[in-house]
């Protein structure tokens, strides 16, 4: 992340994706602590996750299948997700949801040829302090480097 900064830092515009953005300063955050094994995290934007897209029978229906926070499936997809994050990065994957405490407003936004939906979320998790770190940097839910998940610092 240090070299990310010292990067932008030299920059006075940035291009996102077409947009342009004036770079007037840039300071890293360090994550939380997280001691107890415990968090909140609240997303700034919102958090996509991509269901089975199957109907009872178990026939897939769509490959589009996002899920919303308050879908039954998201606990169990959005938990599978955080321990993928956390075996990728070489980390203890005992992270468990215990709570979705806050859904914001649904938001769709466009990406490559279709729409993405979600909304942004707060949950509590547990699981090691590493760990935790390690998802509050990155992010929640999927498509996070385009820009969704991102937690609030």
């Amino acid at each position: 992340m240090e070299v990310f900064a010292r990067g932008i830092k030299q920059r006075e515009l940035l291009d996102w994706g077409g947009t342009a953005f004036r770079v007037l300063g840039v300071s890293v955050v360090d994550p939380p602590a997280f001691k107890e094994g415990r968090g909140r995290f609240r997303t700034a934007t919102p958090v996509v996750m991509k269901g089975t897209g199957l109907n009872a029978a178990g026939v897939r229906t769509t490959r589009q299948a996002w899920l919303m926070p308050t879908d039954p499936e998201f606990p169990v997809f959005f938990q599978r997700n955080l321990r993928r994050k956390a075996e990728t990065l070489g980390l203890d994957p005992e992270v468990s949801l215990t709570a979705i405490s806050w859904v914001g407003a649904k938001r769709s936004f466009a990406v490559g040829r279709g729409l993405k939906p979600g909304a942004p979320i707060e949950v509590e998790l547990t699981g090691a302090p590493e760990t935790l770190q390690a998802i509050w940097s990155w992010g929640l839910g999927q498509a996070n480097a385009a820009g969704f998940g991102w937690v609030a610092a």
